[in-house]
This record gives structure tokens, sequence and C-alpha cells, in this order.
């Protein structure tokens, strides 16, 4: 595992950023990708250019997907570890969003997404070393979320997806992770929630972005394949599994909808 790079998108703030920020401590070699580079400049600066490599790309334009693959494979970096943390919410109807920003989140949440983990495990399956982690959310293991339909549809693909990667992997060395979060102080939440007064992360109780790092990092070592942090994060997703489908649409849609 110490061998080679990881590769972290999203690195600029929230998880990412302290998943970075611990992993850099640890003097692990790191290859940084996010829309915003200046978070990534101090990392490299406090923790040293020798192991920090930095990229900035907005994920959400699918080229810049590639073009994150080509520059470091023209830098000669094994990527042994792929992190898949950038990802983007919106509150509000359906019917009421803007398509352009739900396009935007579908390319970034889900396409992006796909198309590094494509390009990067090829190479793990070859060497049979690696490491994959799709940040997914509790979102993922819901049924549907009213009034943030379109992002709990994009996490419910990418639980999918990385359950289904995981056990076509089975019996290599090249592993997959999906880590589901619950509500989390991070400006993923300010950006999910600035259209609206009334959303679900009010009523639940806020991890900090750095427990969530910790928790994560742990649960790596042991090649676990669904991590949720926290215990009401748990509860809250095995009950979902034996709940009726109505009950839980309902109670997303109720708690969304609480005001302040």
């Amino acid at each position: 595992m110490n061998k080679g790079y990881i590769l972290i998108t999203g690195a600029s703030s929230g998880i990412g950023y302290e998943l970075a920020k611990l992993y850099a401590e640890q003097g692990r070699k790191l290859v940084l990708v996010a829309r915003t580079l200046q978070p990534l400049l101090v990392l490299q600066k406090q923790y040293g250019e020798q192991n920090i490599e930095v990229i900035q790309a907005d994920l959400s334009c699918l080229d810049n997907a590639r073009k994150v693959y080509s520059i470091t494979q023209e830098r000669g970096l094994f990527i042994h570890m792929l992190i898949n943390n950038a990802g983007v919410g919106l509150l509000g109807d359906f019917l009421s969003t803007d398509l352009e920003t739900e396009i935007a989140m579908v390319n970034l949440n889900v396409q992006s997404l796909v198309i590094l983990t494509k390009l990067y495990l090829q190479h793990m399956v070859e060497v049979n070393h690696g490491h994959i982690l799709n940040v997914s959310s509790v979102a993922g293991e819901m049924p549907g979320g009213p009034q943030m339909s379109v992002y709990y549809a994009t996490k419910a693909f990418v639980t999918s997806f990385s359950q289904g990667l995981s056990y076509e992997l089975r019996g290599s060395d090249v592993h997959v992770s999906i880590l589901a979060p619950g509500p989390t102080l991070t400006n993923f939440v300010k950006t999910a929630t600035q259209q609206e007064e009334a959303t679900l992360f009010d009523t639940l109780k806020f991890q900090t972005a750095e427990e969530v790092a910790q928790y994560t990092d742990k649960c790596l070592g042991k090649k676990k394949i669904l991590i949720i942090p926290g215990i009401f994060n748990k509860i809250m997703v095995y009950s979902s599994y034996i709940a009726p489908k109505s009950w839980v649409l309902f109670l997303v849609n109720r708690i969304q909808s609480l005001k302040k």
C-alpha cells in the first residue's frame, strides 16, 4: 500500500481535504485533484513538493477526467489508490431545479468517477495491486430522495457500480470500497442547501470531515467494502433496508421540508 501514489479528487475541501492531510502527515505520496487550486498548493507547500503532485481540473467536464489520467501517465506516477471523492448536490423539486446544473452533477458524481475508475483500474489489475474508494453517501443506500432526486440517484449508481466491481475483482489483490457518510460539515452541504431553508442536513447530527477521514482510513486498512461512519448513520441505513420504501420516501421528504 505504500508504493506509488494516492490520487484524491475533490481534495480542496471537506472529506477529500482531510484525507489528503491525513495521508500527507503519514508521508504518503499524493496526487491531489480539484477545481480550486489554492488549497492544494497550501498542502503541497506544507508537506513538501517531493511528495505531493497537484492537478487543477473541473471534473464536471468529462474531458478533464481523461486529462487527469494523461497527466499522471506523462509524469510517470503509478496510482495504487484512487479515491473518487469529488461530488456535488442540489436541493429542490426536480421541476424547479436547473437542468444544466443537474447534468453537471451527473457528469461529476457518475461519469467522471466511471472514467477514472476504468482508466486506473487497468494498471492495478495488471500488477495485481491497488485499492479504489468511491465516495457515495447514506443517500446511495436509500430508495430515493424527494427534493434531491438526481443527487440520490447518482449516489445509488456509485454504490451499485462499486458493489458489482468489488465482486468482479474478488480473489485479486485489487479492492473496491464504498464510503457512505451521512451529514458531514463540508462545502458540499452549503452547495446542496444554498437555495432552500429546509434540508435533511439541518435535522441530523453532523460529523466533521476530519472524523470521517480518520474512520475511513482505519476501515481501508481492513479492506472493508462498505464504510459507514457513525452509529446513527448505520442505524439509518440498515433500517432503510427493512422499512417499506413508501415510509422511507415519506420520512426523507418530511425531514428535508422542515424549516430551520
